[in-house]
This record gives structure tokens, C-alpha cells and sequence, in this order.
């Protein structure tokens, strides 16, 4: 540890140059949990271990993750989500003023239900303080020459259409009788994180957002009430609170988005093409690079990609993360070149689809899977692209 923080200071003193994610291969953000971090979070929830000692144990998991994740030979390192049990409640349970819920039900995979559990609001929503600060910090002393953090969070929409949701939306609403002011609060509280975020060195921040996709199912459109004109105005609306948002980024800050279809214990939430989406959200929403899921037919073809302004970056959510079976090489590069038909070779990048444990469930496939996958992504940029 003592060494990590002398390479942390000596890179900070020599002004160490920004990198600007994403990298030709990438990674959308969490792991798999080694088992002596399921284990002393289950000892933890029973009980029989203290917060400060299961602080101790992720400390360790993810200094050995960093080193992993440097071998492999990869420049954005990530705590692996390993001190969350969800890759966005955590954060949600995080902002003052929201509180873990328990709810009737899970959510429903194909084939599968989450843990019932959801947030609530129980006070005025604000940013301050938000413990993801200090973990942030943790991982930000094993950065180095070449190696960066990225820090990843739910998108504003995805808090928003959490809290939209029925089971508490009695008690929401009593606080936030009107909706321009939830979403002003919201605005605030996620301005608050990336400047707390900014002060402590984070240079590189994806807004994961799972939203997008549950409009465009059109299986999904009963549930909803949806119509043309309804997914117009919740497009218009999740834009504009996103931008919002991304306007807190400083000149030399990085802001993305990872956009996916589901991702739990191997399983699914949605299918459908980006085709409806795109107009607004690869056309209007003000992110450096779309992390994307590309990994099955449920993505639809690459098409929507020519609303994606030229400039911007794309990263081709290719390989998937929720199997161990590796794939073909040759059949990705020519994937890859089939979307640069719509989107230019040098502004795409390549990753799996979304992260390998976006819940500590984490998906069913081994660690060696997981870490045979980033090779093999790393393999195929290499072949692609010159640069990397």
C-alpha cells in the first residue's frame, strides 16, 4: 500500500496527463466478488462482522482487483463496484434524503427476480457528502503513468424513474408534490457528487443508465401506458435532466454513458433496437462516448449509431459478460467493421456489454471466464486499431 501511494504522489507532483476514457479496449465498470468478499458481507449482514472489518476486506479485494486489472493491461481501473450490492441503489441510498426501501416484490429478469428492495425518499434530496467520494479516493492512489479511475454512478434518469415508481410514490410525493422540483433537486444533489467527485481527482465519470432501453421495448409499452407521443415527451424529459447534469463538467473531465439492456445473474430486463431512442439520445444528450450493449440480437442492428454525432465516441458493447464461452475473433472484427459504416472506424471502441456483476450476485460465469474475456477484447482492438 505504502509503495501505491508514493506512485499516486509522484504522478500528481509531475502533473501525470489526463487520459480521456474511453480506451480502445474498456471495460464497463464492476466484477466479479471474489468469495471472501461475499463472505464477509454476508458475515457483516448477520451481524458477525463490524463495518470498519468489512471495510477492510473490500480495501484488500480491490487493491488485488487493481493489480488484475493493470496486468491485463488495461488504463481505466475501477473499484469493480465491490463496496456496493447494486450498481445503482447504493448510490441512490447514498444522497441525503433517500433511504433503502423494502419492497413487495423484485424486479423482474427474464427468468429471474432481484432482491426486493428499491429507495424511498424520506427528506429534501441533496448531494453532499456522498460516501462514493471517499471510496473514490481509495482506488485514486493506484493511479499511475498511463492508468486512470473511472468512477461510475446511475444516471439522473435512472434515479427519477426509480422514484417514479408506484409502491412509493405516496410518500414521494408528499415531499415532492411537484415534479419540476423533484428534478431540480435531483439536478443539485448530482452536481454536488461530480464536484465533490472533481475536488478528489476524478477525471473520468459514466453515468450507467438502463432507462433508455425499458422505453424502447415495446413488449414494455402496456405496462407503461406508452404511445409515440408518450415516449417523445420521457425521451425530451430524460435528455434534458441528464444534460442538466453533465453541465457540471469541468473543461478537463470526461462524462460518458453505459446504456444496456439488463444485466443479473446472466439474465435480461429488455429487448428491443436502439431505432426509437437514438433521435434523442445518441442525437441530443451531451456525453464524450456511448458505452453500448451489442452483444445478442435484442440490440437491433448498428443504424442508429448515424445520430451519434461524428465527433463523439462509441463503444461496441460486443463481447458479453454473461457467459463464459468466448467468441470468435474474426466474426467480432467484421461486427466491428459493419458498424463503422455508420459511425466512423476511429470514434469506435470495444468492450463487453455491460459489467460482470452489475449486482454482487454477479453473473455465472468463473473469474478466469472473466478475465479470458478482457484478453480477448484487448486482442481484438489490438488487430483493429493501430493506436492501442
Amino acid at each position: 500500500m505504502k509503495n501505491n501511494c508514493i506512485t499516486a504522489i509522484i504522478f500528481a507532483i509531475r502533473g501525470g496527463k489526463t487520459m480521456r476514457a474511453p480506451y480502445r479496449y474498456d471495460y464497463v465498470g464492476s466484477f466479479l466478488r471474489p468469495a471472501a468478499l461475499k463472505k464477509a458481507r454476508k458475515d457483516y449482514e448477520e451481524g458477525m462482522l463490524s463495518a470498519q472489518a468489512l471495510r477492510e476486506v473490500e480495501d484488500k479485494c480491490i487493491t488485488d482487483l487493481v493489480q488484475k486489472q493493470k496486468a491485463a493491461g488495461y488504463h481505466f481501473i475501477t473499484d469493480g463496484e465491490f463496496r456496493r450490492t447494486w450498481w445503482h441503489m447504493d448510490f441512490f441510498w447514498g444522497l441525503n434524503g433517500i433511504e433503502k426501501a423494502t419492497t413487495k416484490d423484485g424486479l423482474h429478469f427474464h427468468g429471474e427476480t432481484t432482491r426486493a428492495e428499491s429507495a424511498k425518499i424520506v427528506g429534501k434530496i441533496s448531494g453532499t457528502n456522498h460516501p462514493f467520494v471517499e471510496d473514490f479516493k481509495f482506488v485514486k492512489q493506484f493511479e499511475e503513468e498511463g492508468v486512470q479511475v473511472k468512477q461510475t454512478i446511475p444516471a439522473p434518469t435512472q434515479l427519477l424513474a426509480q422514484l417514479r415508481l408506484p409502491e412509493f410514490a405516496s410518500c414521494n410525493n408528499a415531499i415532492y408534490p411537484n415534479q419540476e422540483d423533484l428534478k431540480n433537486d435531483i439536478v443539485k444533489a448530482y452536481g454536488e457528487v461530480i464536484n465533490e467527485l472533481y475536488a478528489a481527482g476524478c477525471r473520468n465519470l459514466q453515468l450507467d443508465d438502463c432507462t433508455w432501453t425499458l422505453y424502447a421495448d415495446k413488449n414494455m409499452w402496456p405496462t407503461f401506458q406508452m404511445s409515440e407521443e408518450k415516449l417523445k415527451a420521457i425521451c425530451e424529459e430524460g435528455v434534458e435532466l441528464n444534460n442538466r447534469v453533465i453541465a457540471y463538467r469541468k473543461d478537463d473531465m470526461v462524462i460518458n454513458t453505459h446504456v444496456c439492456r439488463g444485466n443479473f445473474h446472466s439474465t435480461y430486463a429488455n429487448v428491443g433496437p436502439y431505432d426509437s431512442i437514438a433521435p434523442y439520445l445518441f442525437a441530443k444528450e451531451d456525453v464524450d462516448a456511448f458505452y453500448l450493449e451489442y452483444d445478442s440480437e435484442r440490440a437491433g442492428g448498428f443504424e442508429p449509431l448515424k445520430y451519434v454525432p461524428d465527433n463523439k465516441k462509441v463503444v461496441l458493447g460486443l463481447i458479453t459478460s454473461k457467459t463464459g464461452e468466448l467468441e470468435d475473433a474474426d466474426a467480432i472484427i467484421r461486427r466491428i467493421h459493419q458498424a463503422a459504416q455508420f459511425h466512423p472506424l476511429d470514434k469506435l471502441y470495444v468492450s463487453p456489454q455491460c459489467g460482470f456483476a452489475s449486482t454482487e450476485e454477479g453473473n455465472i460465469l468463473t473469474e478466469e471466464q472473466q478475465w479470458a474475456k478482457l484478453a480477448l477484447i484487448k486482442k481484438i482492438a489490438q488487430k483493429v486499431w493501430k493506436d492501442c
